[in-house]
């Protein structure tokens, strides 16, 4: 029964490894250095390829992953959609682009976008638990690899290509992708592009939540006089200001020979969104600061300015910010298979990352400018088996220069650098598999400031798991590790320099005023993953338990108090636990017609706690989700429905969120033309038009998900 195959796996097919016919998950972990499927670790390890990906696919890689077990969405309106694992997001949440950092600013505010395209990927690869020592223990929370072919790892025999359109009503957005894959002699070939853009994004009722709608619509139609600035909040059926355009496009090539391959790939990124209006505070300053200048000049001055005024508030609403996002990345990779005695593989990466993002004004003026310069050097080799044990080893090396500038900066200008051993050991003993692993990170902290001095940490993270196969379709694992984690630069120094509260700069994008904490200590947390699995003909079920006692967690907290209205937010230490469990399955039930039935059951649920009794805020509320669909040679139809519950855990000073319950359905019809597959899809999302706030987000009280759309496509493979 042949499933859907999404645009950049269906030209890169060819390329997968063939794994072992007793395991239906034929996805090798490529984050995985030992070249092993998900089903043979006791790692937590979510993959998304296949069907799945295509399906999931979306905008952003928060949507992308939000309704797999364990995962979630934290949105900043449609442009931003940042990865939550287990509940943790931020700096606890590593974002890869073929196994180095992604290099962009996503950790430093909810408002940044990550930088990696899901609709471009081959797999995308979810670690959680003790794998994340691989990339660091600043990956505390998770690692997400997003895996695509821009330096070809193989020599295709015949090219291969792909070229997509979809378009999605909710946001009035029009995608198009294409790739091209080739060899020619030793040489292969990848190129990719991509071009999107869209609209204001519509949702049900009104974007802010307030109860107060019908005394406002009342003053509407009385036609009294009402701030300007509460309409753009009141707004109903739009997310004013979250249009945008996004382009990106990719070469690559690589050197074949006997040994292995060397390849470079340079990558362009352009993306420009808006951020949802009533975010920003910068309105009123702006309207007081243009009023007094309007008082000082002459009268008929005074006009021509109101008309530039009105015109600006006509294309910007005054308050508008929008995100100018430009990034060029280079990626070299170098894989030699034996190249000394007792090496299996060993594998380089160097990558070059430059980024930077404006923080436009209403106005057109540029707020604030991010720029983030990143060198990565990662060295991995694999021995051979010596006994039953088989492993690598590996270096991990870290240069960057972030900055900020402007009339938001509230971070100086830092110089990192980091420093990564690791050491990771398979041992097979029968029925029994065992992995060990132990890494040692050396981060250090140079603010360019007179109010705070450089800053180093050394942290410690280990961890070992088993892995018992009952019979061939049952096993069971336990994971225990330990991990450390340096605090990040925002963490160390937001608004270090303020001498008083007159001096602190507010953080726009969340409406508050951060403040940071150069006393931080080095973050532990010692965790335990349970996990249950079973494996059969068309079928599977996963359960996994977890518990994570942080010593010393460091969180961003409201503190209840205000400077000009504006509320203050701090870092802090305070020991915490987390605890949860993720379940996910698929059965295939019974054939009808030439085609299968395929039932799906999933849910998570996560619970946080501070040692002083608080709940940890912006946690994902738990969820209960379903899945139907059949499966033919030709068609596949499916729905879906997710049932989540009210967050009424929120955190001190956080206002709880209502549950939802989210239906889609979808159906493809694929057909072979020429030498190729055409493929053909459309999908209602949010079939009921709910209101869906994520407890996830900054914005949850400002800016709701999308409301009822259609979703349709075409895509041409080859």
């Amino acid at each position: 029964m042949k499933r859907l195959i999404p645009l950049a796996v269906a030209v890169a097919a060819a390329n997968a490894a063939v794994a072992d016919e007793n395991l239906p998950m034929e996805h090798v972990l490529v984050s995985v250095p030992l070249h092993k499927q998900a089903a043979e670790t006791a790692m937590p390890v979510t993959v998304l390829t296949g069907d799945d990906l295509s399906r999931a696919a979306s905008a952003t890689l928060g949507d992308t992953l939000g309704n797999k077990p364990g995962l979630a969405n934290a949105s900043f309106g449609p442009g931003v959609g940042q990865p939550v694992i287990r509940g943790h997001q931020g700096a606890r949440v590593t974002v890869l682009q073929n196994g180095t950092s992604s290099a962009d600013a996503s950790n430093l505010s909810a408002d940044h976008s990550v930088a990696v395209e899901p609709l471009l990927a081959d797999s995308i690869e979810v670690l959680r638990g003790p794998a994340t020592l691989l990339y660091g223990g600043g990956a505390i929370g998770g690692v997400v690899n997003v895996i695509d072919n821009r330096v070809p790892a193989n020599l295709s025999e015949e090219s291969a290509g792909a070229l997509e359109y979809r378009h999605d009503s909710a946001s009035d957005l029009d995608n198009v992708v294409g790739r091209f894959d080739g060899s020619s002699g030793n040489f292969a070939f990848h190129a990719d592009v991509l071009y999107r853009d869209w609209n204001d994004l519509e949702i049900p009722g009104y974007a802010m939540l307030d109860d107060d709608h019908d005394e406002h619509e009342e003053e509407e139609h009385e036609g009294e006089e009402h701030d300007e600035h509460e309409d753009e909040e009141q707004t109903k059926g739009v997310l004013d200001n979250t249009g945008g355009r996004t382009k990106s496009f990719t070469l690559g090539s690589s050197y074949h020979f006997e040994s292995g391959f060397i390849g470079l790939a340079v990558n362009r990124l352009e993306n420009e969104y808006g951020i949802p209006n009533g975010s920003h505070g910068h309105h009123d300053e702006h309207e007081e600061e243009h009023e007094e200048e309007h008082e000082e000049e002459h009268e008929e001055e005074h006009e021509e300015e109101h008309d530039e005024h009105d015109e600006h508030e006509e294309e910007g609403h005054g308050e508008d910010i929008r995100i100018d996002l430009e990034q060029t990345r280079y990626d070299v990779a170098m894989h030699l298979h034996e190249p000394l005695s007792g090496l299996e593989v060993f594998r380089g990466f160097l990558t070059y990352t430059d980024y930077e993002h404006d923080e436009i004004e209403g106005t057109g003026e540029i707020g604030t400018t991010y720029s983030n310069e990143t060198w990565e050097a990662r060295l991995e080799a694999v021995h051979q088996p010596i006994g039953n044990f088989h492993g690598v080893v590996g270096l991990q090396m870290v240069d960057g220069e972030f900055s900020a500038l402007g009339e938001e900066a509230f971070i100086p200008q830092t110089d990192s650098s980091e420093l990564g051993l690791f050491l990771v050991e398979d041992y097979h003993a029968g029925d029994w598999m065992f992995e060990l692993g132990a890494r040692y990170d050396r981060d250090e902290r140079d603010p360019d400031t007179y109010a705070a001095g450089s800053e180093s940490f050394n942290a410690f993270s280990a961890s070992g798991s088993a892995l018992w196969d009952i019979d061939g379709a049952w096993s069971v694992g336990a994971a225990l590790s330990i991990a450390e984690r340096a605090p990040a630069t925002e963490e160390l120094y937001s608004n270090v320099e303020a001498e008083d509260e007159h001096d602190l700069v507010v953080h726009a994008a969340t409406s508050s005023i951060e403040i940071g904490n150069t006393e931080l200590d080095t973050e532990t947390s010692n965790n335990v993953d349970l996990s249950l699995n079973w494996y059969g003909e068309g079928s599977y079920l996963s359960v996994t338990a977890y518990y994570n006692d942080f010593e010393d967690y460091i969180g961003l907290f409201a503190t209840g108090e205000e400077v000009d209205e504006v509320p203050v937010y701090v870092y802090a230490q305070e020991d915490a636990e987390f605890y949860g469990i993720e379940i996910d399955s698929e059965w295939t039930v019974a054939s009808i017609g030439s085609g299968d039935v395929i039932v799906g059951v999933y849910g998570d649920y996560i619970r946080a706690e501070l040692d002083n009794g608080d709940d940890v805020p912006r946690l994902p509320p738990m969820r209960v989700g379903g899945s139907l669909s059949w499966v033919a040679d030709n068609w596949e139809v499916w729905t879906r429905v997710v049932d989540a519950a009210d967050q009424d855990k929120p955190g001190v000073n956080e206002e709880e969120t209502e549950g939802y319950t989210r239906w889609d359905l979808g159906g493809e019809y694929r057909l072979a033309l020429g030498s190729g597959e055409l493929v053909t899809f459309v999908n209602l999302n949010n079939v009921s038009d709910e209101e869906i706030r994520l407890s996830t987000s900054f914005l949850r009280e400002i800016a709701p998900e999308a409301g009822r759309s259609i979703e349709a496509g075409i895509r041409y493979s080859f």
